[in-house]
């Protein structure tokens, strides 16, 4: 039981609210626990005693996550609950960290947080042996190549980005070495 609650909690703090719901004020009416239904109030039991004082965003979340709860497969909630243990384990620095990445991305047009998406999407949908050499040939690079190829593909169009993913991707390591110098004499470097 108390497992579960502290599940719904994650999911309820971790999800995106909408900056309506984050920033409620104290006129947004909260959800009273008479409101709540039966599995929701069984998931949040553990908060029953203090139900009352907490704000009524705080409120809402609850319930929604409860809700969220109530309608995942056993598969999901125990995907739920491996996520949320492996953010338990984390150290609080990267704990801070992964929140503030969060609010950038927030912070972002709704286009670029949709480009975004699509680009982990691509990525997580690459075989396992590909994403690995995405991820060594990065971490490869030097800060300065590595904010050089940001700032690039910031400023690409579409249809630059992708022929730029398409040469890259095709490219042996000697023509992705030529590759990154090309880019060095491009920014001035």
């Amino acid at each position: 039981m108390k497992r579960r609650f502290w599940i719904v909690l994650a999911c309820a703090l971790l999800v995106p609210l909408p900056a309506a719901a984050r920033d409620a004020s104290a006129d947004s009416p909260g959800v009273t626990w008479q409101e709540l239904d039966a599995d929701q109030q069984q998931v949040l039991a553990p908060m029953r005693e203090r139900w009352d004082t907490l704000p009524p965003g705080r409120q809402q979340a609850l319930s929604r996550g409860a809700g969220r709860w109530q309608e995942m497969t056993p598969e999901q909630r125990h995907q739920a609950q491996e996520r949320l243990q492996r953010w338990r384990e984390l150290p609080p620095d990267r704990q801070r960290q992964f929140r503030d990445r969060y609010e950038r991305f927030k912070a972002l047009p709704p286009e670029d947080q949709q480009r975004l998406r699509d680009s982990f999407r691509r990525f997580r949908d690459l075989p396992p042996g590909q994403r690995e050499d995405l991820v060594r040939r990065w971490q490869e690079l030097s800060p300065e190549e590595r904010q050089k190829l940001r700032d690039r593909w910031q400023n690409a169009t579409p249809e630059q980005r992708e022929r730029m993913r398409q040469r890259w991707q095709q490219a042996t390591p000697e023509q992705r070495q030529h590759l990154r110098d090309r880019a060095g004499e491009g920014r001035g470097s």
